[in-house]
């Protein structure tokens, strides 16, 4: 990224022109959709890993291994359900 600050303004902070503004935001809008990504990821593995895994071992056995597939599966089906739904209430 290669954005070039026009001045700065009074406070010393600077002013980008329409280009540049429009590059920082898609940026910005990446970023953040990275971040939200993590997160859902963080959360699911928590989620899953308090419901399925049962006990520490040297490996997780297959039951727990089938359920940790099936809540994560569940887990995103759910997220892709409230995304959709959200979507067509808005578009209403």
């Amino acid at each position: 990224m290669t954005l070039q600050p026009i001045k700065s303004t009074k406070s010393g902070n600077p002013e980008f022109d329409e280009a540049s503004q429009k590059e920082l935001a898609k940026f910005l809008e990446g970023e953040n959709a990275k971040m939200r990504l993590q997160q859902s990821i963080h959360t699911f593995t928590d989620l899953c890993w308090d419901k399925c895994i049962t006990k520490i071992g040297n490996k997780i056995d297959r039951g727990e291994e089938t359920c940790l597939v099936n809540c994560v599966e569940r887990f995103l089906d759910t997220s892709l359900f409230i995304v959709k739904r959200l979507e067509e209430t808005r578009n209403q």
